[in-house]
């Protein structure tokens, strides 16, 4: 059986809340080995208050803390499907018959 640190436990407790995809989105950082090791690295930024207001009001999130690092771990896995299929728009030959 896998052991779960304390604090991986904790993260879990608090996003029971939240919205499922961002449960996948701490798992699959988890996962990845990306939320290992020492939390030593400090970020900080000015934002509007309203965006911040809103995050958290649609993640049920309340710590500025784990709001970032929701962020952070969003952009680090997010799959590349969207841009792939943007950029294939235009792509398919004009004599392919659609038709079904």
């Amino acid at each position: 059986m896998k052991c779960i640190a304390p604090s991986t436990e904790r993260r879990r407790a608090r996003l029971g809340s939240a919205r499922p995809r961002l449960r996948e989105v701490m798992t699959i950082a988890e996962q990845e080995g990306l939320l290992r090791g020492e939390r030593t690295r400090v970020i900080r930024g000015r934002m509007p208050r309203a965006l911040v207001a809103r995050a958290k009001n649609r993640t049920g999130i309340v710590s500025d803390t784990e709001l970032i690092e929701i962020a952070l771990a969003n952009i680090a896995v997010a799959d590349d499907y969207t841009d792939w299929l943007l950029s294939e728009r235009g792509s398919i030959p004009a004599g392919v018959d659609l038709e079904f």
